[in-house]
């Protein structure tokens, strides 16, 4: 017996202004993150200007940043997203390295995950995230 899939979409915005990293995150994430969640739709980004003319007109579900983008950074930029846009969504940020953890507590992260990227951390930290903020 098999289960049917969940209606809607779920959509993520990538921030990055390096395409491999923004092929990387669509790789890992593939069309459906968990069984229990929608497919996902992706929006690349590659400078902050799009990400906050994307964010502007609605309808994103999660926002993951790089940390490394240049020449703005996908921490200072989720800190000044979380700090300007009422009920902005949630931000996965990726981290140049684990021992960055700290700066995305600082920019405030909803989740974070570290450079190299995992696939499965990536995937399950984009369900756990998705699970509590998608729209049918």
């Amino acid at each position: 017996m098999s289960e049917e899939a969940p209606a809607g979409k779920a959509t993520i915005l990538v921030y990055s202004d390096d395409r491999s990293t923004r092929g990387q995150v669509r790789l890992a994430l593939g069309r459906r993150v968990a069984a229990d969640l929608p497919e996902i739709e992706i929006v690349e980004c590659a400078t902050h200007q799009a990400v906050s003319k994307t964010l502007d007109a609605g309808g994103i579900d999660l926002v993951i940043m790089d940390g490394e983008a240049v020449p703005a950074g996908g921490l200072g930029l989720c800190r000044q997203l979380k700090s300007e846009i009422y009920d902005c969504p949630p931000v996965l940020v990726l981290t140049g390295r684990p021992q960055d953890a700290w700066l995305a507590t600082w920019s405030f992260a909803d989740h974070v995950v570290p450079h190299p990227l995992d696939a499965l951390a990536l995937a399950n930290g984009v369900a756990d995230v998705v699970r509590g903020t998608v729209r049918a």
